[in-house]
């Protein structure tokens, strides 16, 4: 193994392994968190840049877009994944219902595929609704997740397996948990 390739799996180590999951971009919003005004059953939208050409995913694909198994989009463009802060209920919900993984398991899954080439970028981390709507919009091959709530028109919301979150059938709805 090359030095700098072993200097670059110990950094990545070194901050897939903090406590926070690793770095955060940007800082806390001073907005009210969506987590204050959650439903029982929220729904949770998958959004892309609205020059993004994908109107819909099957589940499938969203698993391999998320797990960074799928690196393009069909125009050619990167796939940038934006994913909110370890321990939110939206990235548990991701976590659990489309990677089918907690969140160890997805921090070993990415250690693993950084270290050896078949993942090209980590996600982005980004502590508001608010910096995740605005990367998405700023960033033509970026693919996050919001609730609904936290939707709006600068965005655009993918279906999943034919289905918005507002159809009866939609899987990506947040839990309530106890303590919340």
């Amino acid at each position: 193994m090359k030095p700098r390739t072993s200097i670059v799996a110990l950094l990545l180590l070194a901050v897939l392994s903090r406590p926070e999951g690793g770095m955060t971009l940007g800082p806390k919003d001073s907005e009210t968190s969506s987590d204050d005004r959650s439903t029982p059953s929220e729904s949770l939208a998958i959004v892309v840049n609205k020059s993004n050409p994908i109107d819909e995913l099957s589940f499938v694909e969203l698993r391999r877009v998320f797990l960074g198994e799928r690196s393009h989009w069909s125009n050619g463009r990167r796939i940038t994944v934006v994913m909110r802060e370890p321990g939110e209920p939206e990235r548990r919900t991701i976590l659990r219902e489309v990677c089918t993984m907690n969140e160890a398991q997805f921090k070993t899954h990415l250690l693993g595929g950084l270290f050896t080439g078949d993942i090209l970028v980590s996600p982005k981390i980004l502590a508001a609704p608010s910096g995740v709507r605005k990367f998405v919009f700023n960033v033509p091959g970026a693919i996050g997740y919001l609730r609904m709530s936290d939707v709006d028109a600068t965005i655009k919301v993918v279906r999943v397996d034919k289905l918005l979150p507002e159809d009866r059938g939609y899987r990506l709805r947040i839990r309530a948990e106890a303590g919340n």
